[in-house]
């Protein structure tokens, strides 16, 4: 218990590109976790495409030890778990001796458990469930660009795990940082005073000790407890190919060591131990685990699914009495596109990437499918649209593999006339007959977007546009606004992020959270080439905007098809009306040439055997659509 009470478990929340690994890197190097010749930028970003793009993709735990060297700091005097219907008291307390209380001498050492955590949308659930494991969080705000959309929405998480929220201006050190306004932003949404927040800088490591010392007063120690049967929950998962999957844990109560057996209650399967040890940040191997530490486990297990992000873990004997750790939720992929591979040879050699992507990769889905034009590929599920760019990249730097990628397309609910639940279908392959359906729903979500108001009028415009619904305005000072909207998915995904930031000069930010499904009127959309319907192209579009989205469809691919002998026609077609159409043209080859005289009527014999040729071919020609018209579909 002593132990538990020198332990500090936290994370650190922020809209992206805010600062967050490198405010971890300051909190390293000053905890010596590192040695300085091994120190590099962005340390905790172990992937190169994270530290190219300068962002988090994987949460990243490590574990740090520190030791308060002032007299003066505030520190916890108990671990008692407080009753609910007590008063609250002070849980923090100046060193000596208040009453009856001997406090903890403060040149101990103490046990920083720091969970970096990814700062996009599309990462949302990861955040959630770091945020699960923890007592505290570090809310980091930019002091450049003030509060923005993720910071809202990681707040919002955090408070509702009931976390202790440390405020702290990030970027003091830039000479266009204006920290008084964004204090008091962040004072308006957080409804703290203006002096509780702390002034930091990640880069020169100002303010970073005292935000330390900040961590050890204010977050909580954990609660758990030794004596009761051992349970931890899984807040991420990898595979190692010596160990097995790796359980990144944070154990609630109990200890666990080498060699015992656990439980994995959602996933429903048994397994023993080989190892456990904490990251720092590398693996460092431990005899054991107890309560209130973060770490790993060594399940063993092969596969990377039977130990699900948000599983509660225990031992086999306890398994019926024991209450699993709440909010565990399924991850949704959000986002669908089909991956096919340019050589048909390749198939193989794709879904073996797609297989080793996965077992480090929980949210990530794929299953094999089959398309007329692109031969066999793999339908691929996705949190969202950063989440489909960071696989397609891995491939092709880690497997040198170049895929296809189709349009991306959401899941639909569709209910028929003769069954009472409704089914989904991830593709417009999938749909049905349209004389079966009832109602078609698609999903929407919640869209917060945060600008400065001299761009109202510009955001505004574009979210015309879409099909959204304006909900709300909120200020949260003079010159910054929240504006919320309802929108669905599939009119965010593609190119809404790109439009705010083209309408606001780059400075408005949008985070959004799924709120479920609606009816709406929609319609399948048929692309036909050269009379041939092909399937990549097909989508599901709102029955107002079907001519427009079909001639824009058809123009693209007018610009990326090929010429061949004969012309092409490109249709895009609505329950077999056509409703657009563009024509690539035929070569034009004068067949004439050769001729250096004689009487005109050659010529015209040369013309005519010309012309029924290319009717002829237009009857039996094949197109080859090559990926570059997919891709261009998919780009805006």
């Amino acid at each position: 218990m002593q132990e538990q009470r020198k332990i500090r478990n936290f994370a650190i929340i922020a809209h992206i590109d805010h600062g967050k690994s490198t405010l971890a890197d300051r909190f390293l190097e000053i905890t010596r976790t590192v040695e300085k010749r091994k120190m590099k930028e962005q340390l905790l970003d172990q992937m190169d495409l994270e530290r190219e793009r300068g962002i988090t993709i994987k949460l990243q735990p490590v574990r740090m030890e520190y030791e308060l060297k002032n007299p003066n700091v505030k520190i916890p005097i108990s671990n008692k778990i407080p009753n609910p219907n007590e008063k609250k008291l002070e849980t923090c307390l100046p060193v000596g001796k208040v009453g009856n209380l001997d406090l903890e001498i403060t040149s101990s050492k103490y046990i920083l458990n720091l969970i970096d955590t990814p700062g996009h949308v599309d990462f949302n659930y990861e955040v959630s469930r770091s945020l699960a494991a923890v007592e505290g969080a570090i809310l980091l705000v930019d002091a450049t660009k003030g509060v923005q959309a993720q910071t809202l929405s990681n707040l919002y998480l955090a408070v509702e795990q009931g976390l202790e929220i440390i405020p702290a201006v990030n970027k003091i050190d830039l000479p266009n940082a204006n920290v008084v306004k964004t204090k008091k932003e962040i004072a308006h949404i957080l409804g703290c005073r203006e002096e509780d927040i702390l002034e930091v800088s990640g880069k020169d490591g100002t303010g970073v000790e005292k935000l330390l010392k900040k961590i050890i007063e204010v977050v909580p120690c954990p609660k758990g407890s030794l004596e009761k049967p051992f349970r931890a929950l899984i807040f991420d998962s990898k595979y190692d190919i010596y160990k097995g999957v790796l359980a990144y844990v944070r154990i609630v109560d109990g200890k666990i060591k080498a060699e015992e057996k656990i439980y994995l209650m959602e996933g429903q399967i048994e397994s023993q131990v080989i190892e456990t040890g904490y990251f720092k940040p590398l693996l460092e191997k431990k005899d054991y685990l107890r309560a209130g530490d973060i770490g790993y486990i060594a399940t063993g297990l092969k596969n990377v699914a039977h130990c699900r992000v948000g599983d509660t873990i225990t031992v086999p004997d306890f398994q019926s009495q024991a209450i699993k750790l709440p909010g565990y939720q399924k991850v949704v992929p959000m986002v669908y596109a089909s991956f096919y591979p340019v050589e048909g040879n390749d198939y193989n050699l794709m879904r073996d990437a797609l297989d080793k992507l996965k077992l480090n990769d929980a949210a990530f889905v794929f299953e094999p499918e089959s398309n007329v034009a692109l031969g066999r590929g793999f339908r691929c599920g996705f949190l969202g649209m950063l989440h489909l760019e960071i696989i397609q990249s891995r491939m092709e730097r880690e497997f040198n593999i170049s895929p296809t990628v189709t349009a991306p397309s959401v899941v639909y609910e569709i209910k028929l006339i003769n069954k009472k639940e409704p089914i989904k279908i991830y593709s417009p392959s999938e749909m049905p007959n349209p004389s079966v359906i009832k109602e078609i729903s698609e999903p929407f979500v919640k869209l917060d977007i945060v600008s400065p108001n001299n761009y109202l009028g510009a955001i505004m415009e574009v979210m015309r546009n879409t099909r959204a619904k304006y909900v709300n305005t909120e200020y949260i000072d003079e010159e910054r606004i929240i504006l919320v909207f309802e929108c669905p998915l599939t009119d965010v995904i593609i190119d809404l992020h790109d439009d705010l930031k083209s309408a606001s000069s780059g400075y408005a930010s949008l985070g959004y959270s799924f709120s479920g499904y609606r009816p709406y009127d929609l319609i399948k959309m048929d692309i036909l080439v050269a009379g041939e319907k092909v399937e990549a192209f097909s989508r599901i579009v709102p029955r107002e905007k079907a001519f427009a989205l079909g001639k824009k469809m058809v123009e693209k691919l007018k610009n990326s098809i090929p010429k061949e002998n004969f012309a092409i026609a490109l249709q895009a077609v609505v329950g077999g009306k056509v409703i657009a159409r563009e024509t690539v043209q035929a070569y034009r080859k004068d067949v004439t040439e050769k001729l250096y005289g004689g009487d005109v009527t050659r010529k015209r014999k040369l013309l005519e055997k010309q012309k029924k040729g290319k009717k002829k071919l237009k009857k039996i020609g094949k197109v080859n659509i090559p990926s570059e018209a997919f891709l261009a579909v998919l780009k805006k």
